[in-house]
């Protein structure tokens, strides 16, 4: 079933915004892959029988975490359960190498779980390894999340952030998976926020919705 997925606002990375009109913008969603791109009223005059998702604010590429395999391998996420005594953040440098020596494999597995969850949360597509092919639990949650595995050099310092515009400083080109295409994979991130400044200024935490291969993998509303 085809889907169109609206917004005020579309920004392809590489080429012209779309939706600065009355009608906004939208993307025609295929499985998993991207059939159409252009003006609301002319996409959903093309595509009839399309669902329709409209969401609020900007709608761009995924976004690529370039700090992923520290996010996942040296930070601790706390369960919702462990809030009182840990906190909601995840726990990485010394506060993680304390609580490393008393997490059995169980809570590890969960942990990388949950922090798989909230880089979806936060808009993320794509994430940057190499992950350690000795780690199962690591490799099977990856797996199992979708996400598209690259490599690249890291040379980010400071605490990981789970927000990927944490490392380019809310440049979206600079952390897009990739551009927007006709043809290519569905990965989409949209935010609640009214245009690019905004997004630079507020940062992935404004994310409403994460679609991955054609599948809404996150809402929040």
């Amino acid at each position: 079933m085809l889907t169109i997925h609206a917004a005020p606002l579309v920004l392809p990375v590489g080429a012209a915004a779309v939706g600065e009109g009355a009608g906004g913008g939208a993307v025609v969603v295929d499985g998993d892959r991207i059939a159409a791109i252009g003006p609301y009223e002319e996409v959903v005059a093309a595509h009839p029988a399309a669902r329709v998702r409209r969401w609020p604010g900007l709608l761009t590429p995924g976004l690529r975490q370039d700090r992923a395999r520290e996010l996942l391998t040296r930070c601790y996420h706390p369960d919702p359960r462990e809030a009182d005594e840990l906190g909601e953040l995840p726990l990485w440098g010394e506060e993680f190498e304390r609580l490393a020596a008393t997490v059995d494999a169980a809570r590890r597995a969960g942990s990388v779980r949950r922090g798989l969850q909230r880089m979806l949360r936060h808009g993320t597509t794509q994430v940057v390894g190499p992950f350690g092919a000795e780690d199962p639990a690591l490799r099977t949650a990856l797996a199992r999340s979708g996400l598209v595995q690259v490599q690249a050099p890291g040379n980010a310092a400071g605490p990981p952030d789970l927000d990927p515009f944490a490392v380019s400083g809310g440049d979206l080109a600079a952390t897009a998976h990739g551009p927007l295409t006709v043809g290519g994979r569905a990965d989409l991130a949209v935010f609640d926020v009214a245009d690019e400044a905004a997004l630079r200024a507020g940062g992935a935490r404004h994310c409403v919705a994460t679609v991955l291969a054609g599948r809404l993998v996150h809402r929040a509303r």
